[in-house]
């Protein structure tokens, strides 16, 4: 298939799978008239290129573990001991980002199980919204009271 195929079937620019190529992530056949042509295979690699970025991961680093998932690894420099340690790295770092997006999810979730009540902006007594200062010292006060309120509880 040709560069415009795949990227039809795995939504990646054009721009992007001729970079994937230029730091060797993909290897496409090329024609005698230039153009590329990519195998099946190369719809899952390029899936599985997107989910390493995701993850965070440079260019360099899947280069050096793409081979490994597409069963390519024999000729590949880096082995054992030495792809273990950048892939434990990787997956400390991942590991640290999931328990922080874990806690700004717990955070999210408490503010939308907050009564509507006291999510709304404060309104002056003619309905026209509050203006920044003064709303900040309303909200001060509500969290004062909030706050003496869960204390007695």
């Amino acid at each position: 298939m040709r560069i415009g195929e795949l990227s039809r079937r795995t939504g990646i620019s054009h721009r992007a799978l001729r970079y994937y190529e230029e730091q060797g992530l993909l290897r496409p056949l090329r024609r005698p008239s230039g153009y590329r042509e990519y195998c099946e295979a190369d719809v899952l690699t390029v899936r599985r290129i997107r989910v390493l970025l995701a993850a965070g991961l440079s260019t360099a680093t899947i280069a050096d573990v793409l081979p490994w998932l597409v069963g390519e690894h024999a000729d590949h420099a880096v082995h054992g001991p030495e792809l273990r340690a950048i892939l434990d790295e990787e997956r400390t770092r991942i590991s640290g980002e999931i328990s922080e997006l874990g806690s700004a999810l717990a955070m999210l979730d408490s503010v939308i199980e907050t009564p509507l009540r006291l999510r709304s902006p404060e309104r002056s007594p003619v309905g026209q919204p509050v203006s920044g200062r003064v709303l900040g010292s309303l909200q001060n006060r509500h969290c004062r009271a909030l706050g003496t309120q869960l204390a007695a509880t």
